[in-house]
């Protein structure tokens, strides 16, 4: 009985010392593999690919019927976006046509909400006045004049500073100062409209200085939209600066001031739109903004 076990023992041994040297001997850098290696290689490589092949066929089918369903979803939204954006197109040309009659009707022959978009592209900024002013890539050559107010898709960056032939350079909000005031307003569906004027920039809670001029028997809401009031004859009416956030007393208790959150990113300024304003002959000759 003895012997039968050291008889197994001895073959298990020579077995594992066979597989050993083996694996050494396919692990070894060789330039020319053995025939049995050949056929080991050959045979896998072609189970694999028969595997292979059904498989990625079935994988295929399930991946092109989810493409297919993502597609229809999309092209069901796209659709509906579609058929929305048109009823838009629609009612904008109704109004557009109403507000025609209306002026028409009133005599009046332009809109301080009109004006011409000039794009342009921010070329330099400095770091000493990083949040003052940057440089733009359009001048008097494109019409631009000191005062014009600069958007961007978000709302007002601030106003033309100085124009040259070729350049101009764009005094932004955040460097606003009592010497470069917007008229503003707080409009409202119900309720008294609250006007008043941008003063500058509160660096400690980043946020505009709205002083209210003509007070309301309703107090500030937060969030509520401030945008310019078109009063002045340089800024057109309704060009969205930024949402109400906080309200607070002057020291005698006498006016307020409301901390405007400013609707645009001052601190990402690339592409602007300056807003050259439609004006009629008799404001040509008006009031700048303050």
């Amino acid at each position: 009985m003895s012997f039968l076990r050291k008889r197994k023992l001895f073959i298990l041994l020579i077995g594992f010392i066979i597989l050993v040297a083996l694996i050494g001997f396919s692990l070894s850098n060789r330039d020319n593999i053995t025939t049995a290696e050949q056929f080991i290689n050959d045979t896998v490589g072609w189970a694999q690919r028969t595997v292979h092949a059904p498989v990625q066929f079935i994988t295929d089918i399930f991946t092109n019927i989810d493409e297919i369903q993502n597609t229809f979803e999309e092209n069901r939204l796209l659709k509906e976006k579609l058929a929305e954006y048109g009823g838009l197109i629609y009612e904008v040309q109704e109004l557009r046509e109403e507000n025609e009659e209306l002026r028409d009707t009133l005599g009046i022959t332009d809109s301080i909400r009109e004006y011409n978009p000039v794009q342009a592209s921010v070329v330099s900024r400095s770091p000493e006045r990083w949040m003052e002013q940057v440089t733009i890539n359009k001048g008097e050559q494109d019409g631009i004049r000191p005062n014009m107010a600069v958007i961007t898709s978000e709302g007002m960056v601030g106003k033309i500073q100085t124009a040259s032939q070729f350049t101009s350079t764009v005094q932004l909000l955040t460097g606003f100062d009592q010497l470069n005031r917007i008229s503003a307003t707080i409009s409202r569906e119900e309720g008294q409209d609250i006007f008043g004027m941008i003063e500058g920039f509160d660096p400690e809670s980043d946020s505009l200085l709205f002083r209210i001029i003509e007070e309301s028997d309703e107090d500030l809401q937060e969030g509520e939209l401030v945008v310019s009031s078109g009063m002045g004859g340089v800024f057109p009416a309704g060009l969205q600066i930024g949402t109400v956030k906080d309200v607070v007393p002057d020291q005698y208790g006498l006016t307020r001031t409301a901390l405007v959150e400013p609707a645009a990113n001052m601190y990402d300024v690339d592409q602007v739109i300056v807003v050259d304003r439609k004006l009629s002959e008799s404001e040509e000759g008006g009031e700048e903004e303050e």
